[in-house]
């Protein structure tokens, strides 16, 4: 099956109706699901990554989880500082074994030799991130990949980046996949100094589990009219923005507060106000939100960050 979209609600609307109405009832190890078996998705445009949806605008876990990956962090308290269930995928309530951070940008990560391999020669087809292996079923985890492949692809001048699963949750995972790997996508094409081309995600059970139908008939119903994307990233090689993200997160989240310099660039500055405000409905400093809220450049990214702010006050985070 094909399901192509110019942005995630677009794939999302899609994918949903099309597991209800002619997905297989199936039930493996967490519960009851409808799925489909052997398809692709296509995200025309990457910077569509954003869901403007109350239901699934998840823009802090995602930003979260994104930067849970660029550390090259398996540590459970990182991600679950943004995703508070994440403990009950933890061995040993410190970390998680099928984290994707470590074979990414870890020790011995493989986006750098990826990165090497298209700077060398930019036809090749070997720019391939393995993140699921052989290892990860030799023993029970509570947690292990579901994603297995990441293939970096340069054609008629773009870099495409086509996305490989063995399994998708598509109310819950999709998005994050979705928004993670289209901005891995996004900073790869900065270093080769080349725009993006497409998004390709296959999934051979994308599926959605009974309990959510809910939320998913709530998503279906907001109708929303307008496509929205995210700006696109400053040219140029975003090695030092994204340490300095790195720095500004980790600062919120163990000391509660930002200590070194705001980014130069406005988009990387956004992100960086994004966490923030985060940090302060975490803390509940909410007499500070409508002023640091109001200083996000970006119209629709200030727009997503206050319809979840209004969501959190009312529901907690």
């Amino acid at each position: 099956m094909f399901i192509k979209g110019d942005t995630v609600d677009d794939l999302l609307k899609k994918v949903f109706k099309e597991i209800l109405d002619n997905g297989t009832d199936v039930e493996p190890t967490k519960g009851k699901t409808k799925e489909l078996s052997g398809v692709l998705l296509k995200l025309t445009n990457p910077l569509g990554r954003l869901s403007r949806t109350e239901g699934k605008g998840t823009i802090f876990s995602c930003l979260g989880e994104l930067l849970w990956y660029l550390s090259g962090s398996n540590q459970l308290d990182q991600i679950q500082y943004y995703i508070q269930h994440y403990h009950q995928y933890s061995d040993d309530g410190k970390t998680i074994f099928g984290a994707y951070g470590p074979k990414l940008f870890g020790a011995d990560g493989q986006i750098p030799s990826v990165i090497r391999a298209l700077q060398e020669r930019g036809s090749t087809r070997k720019a391939v991130v393995q993140l699921f292996s052989s290892s990860d079923i030799k023993a029970p985890h509570k947690d292990i990949p579901c994603t297995c492949t990441l293939q970096f692809l340069v054609r008629e001048g773009k870099l495409s980046l086509y996305t490989a699963m063995r399994s998708n949750d598509a109310f819950k995972g999709l998005p994050h996949d979705i928004f993670a790997f289209t901005m891995l996508q996004e900073l790869t094409a900065r270093k080769l100094g080349i725009p993006m081309g497409e998004y390709g995600h296959y999934v051979t059970s994308l599926h959605i589990y009974m309990d959510d139908l809910d939320k998913i008939g709530g998503f279906q119903n907001e109708g929303w009219q307008e496509k929205v994307y995210m700006p696109s990233m400053p040219d140029g090689d975003q090695t030092n923005n994204v340490l300095r993200l790195l720095k500004h997160e980790r600062e919120l989240r163990l000391l509660n507060k930002r200590v070194s310099n705001v980014h130069v660039d406005v988009y990387w500055r956004d992100l960086s106000i994004l966490l923030e405000v985060f940090n302060i409905v975490k803390s509940k400093d909410f007499a500070r939100l409508n002023q640091i809220e109001q200083s996000i450049n970006d119209i629709e990214l200030r727009n997503l960050a206050a319809r979840k702010l209004k969501l959190s006050q009312g529901n907690g985070v």
